[in-house]
């Protein structure tokens, strides 16, 4: 699959530029400009989503004499790879993409825990950290990256340092993008109002969406816990039905009541057992097709934001800050100047304020192509809002013919007008005849 993003690989906003004056050479490792707007985005999610499918399991074992640390095995659905990485390989890895692409959403990775690091941690880092790796290797510029490649198929010592190399052997994504010098001639002519609309967008879809997972997190416990409650339910139902304490003498009138409510008791523990197993799996499907899903599009939208945040900061205002420091010092300076001196540092701060402009410019390019991406990714929506109701559905089918079924199991439970079994008769609608 093509990309339809076209800029490479690469630092930092002081990382230099040639002239604009100044041609450079054509390059094999730079992509060619097609035709067309190289601004729009053409992809779909289904695209986005066949780019790749990463997973990311435990490793088993742990390794280490003294400090014990977590492996983690990484498969990759394109490259047909499986290494084995820890977190701080993954640190570097995330070093590595703000190095060479600082003006694109880079997502960030789950906080390092040093200390007392159980389960539940680790198994939320996991999930974390495929969410991260999905993302990257779905991105147009990150998927044709030679970084990628080598995170998810280099399999030799010290993939560390081969990460560092491989980011720093070239500039950043604004030094060998052709496009650079000329993204300002893409944008649109009210292309901060447009960020500002955007940002504003993306903040609030972030904030309901923040809210849904929580609520789809809570449902999910809440299933969790009604499994564990049915489980005991069954299981005291049966305790009770296997008590072997002797019948008072006094109680012996009614010694057949007793025994024939045990024997019933004593069978149901398979009916609670089973609805237990139907309420975990729903529970553990939503958690996987509901709340990770959320989590990954949450994940998506954070560095969305963390980008706008980056813009800013690195933005035209911060470069007018730098000129004015400039004239201020120069202005200040009590040694006199020779006018070719003057001319020589003039010349020299505007090279460096055109360069700043340049590099502003071409992250609102990429803001542009950012923003397209994060709505190709919406119809997610669609997708988490089906996975949550198919599996309600089933799972809410699955229990009733369990509770159906458990039915016929009470009848010796319930004792009629005439001594003979009868269940309660479930409430009727309407009236009541008189």
């Amino acid at each position: 699959m093509s990309p339809t993003f076209y800029g490479l690989p690469g630092g930092s906003d002081d990382s230099p530029v040639p002239p604009v004056s100044e041609p450079r050479a054509p390059d094999a490792g730079r992509m060619q400009v097609p035709p067309g707007n190289p601004l729009l985005l053409s992809l779909t999610l289904q695209e986005l989503l066949a780019r790749d499918a990463v997973q990311v399991e435990l490793v088993p074992e742990k390794k280490g004499l003294f400090l014990k640390h977590v492996e983690y095995e990484v498969s990759s659905q394109r490259f047909e790879s499986c290494v084995r990485r820890r977190y701080n390989d993954f640190v570097v890895f995330h070093e590595a993409l703000l190095h060479k692409f600082p003006y694109r959403m880079v997502p960030a990775l789950p906080p390092k825990r040093m200390l007392g690091a159980d389960r539940e941690f680790i198994e939320a880092r996991r999930r974390a950290l495929k969410r991260f790796i999905n993302l990257v290797a779905r991105h147009p510029p990150f998927s044709e990256d030679a970084v990628l490649k080598l995170f998810l198929s280099f399999s030799g010592p010290d993939v560390q340092n081969k990460l560092r190399e491989s980011a720093q052997r070239v500039g950043d994504e604004f030094m060998n993008c052709r496009l650079a010098a000329r993204a300002k001639d893409f944008l649109p002519a009210d292309i901060q109002t447009q960020f500002a609309m955007s940002r504003e967008l993306i903040r609030n879809i972030y904030n309901s969406f923040h809210k849904l997972r929580d609520r789809a997190e809570r449902m999910v416990s809440r299933a969790i816990d009604n499994a564990a409650d049915l489980l005991i339910f069954g299981k005291e139902l049966s305790a009770l039905g296997s008590d072997t304490t002797p019948l008072p003498s006094w109680a012996s009138l009614n010694s057949s009541t007793w025994g024939s409510l045990k024997q019933a008791l004593k069978g149901l523990s398979v009916e609670f057992a089973l609805l237990a197993d139907k309420a975990a799996q729903q529970g553990k499907q939503e958690e996987n097709d509901v709340v990770e899903k959320l989590n990954l599009f949450l994940d998506l939208l954070q560095s969305y934001k963390d980008l706008c945040e980056r813009h800013e900061k690195g933005a035209l205002h911060r470069y007018s800050l730098v000129k004015r420091q400039m004239v201020s010092a120069a202005a200040q300076s009590r040694e006199p100047e020779s006018v070719g001196q003057l001319e020589s540092r003039i010349v020299e701060q505007e090279s460096v304020i055109q360069t700043m402009e340049l590099r502003n410019y071409y992250s609102l390019y990429c803001l542009h192509q950012e923003t397209q991406l994060v709505h190709a990714y919406l119809p997610l929506t669609s997708h988490i809002l089906g996975a949550f109701v198919n599996s309600q559905v089933q799972g809410h089918k699955e229990m009733s013919k369990v509770w159906n079924d458990l039915q016929p199991k009470l009848r010796c439970l319930f004792v009629g007008p005439h001594s003979a079994p009868a269940p309660p008769r479930p409430p009727q609608d309407g009236p009541s005849a008189h």
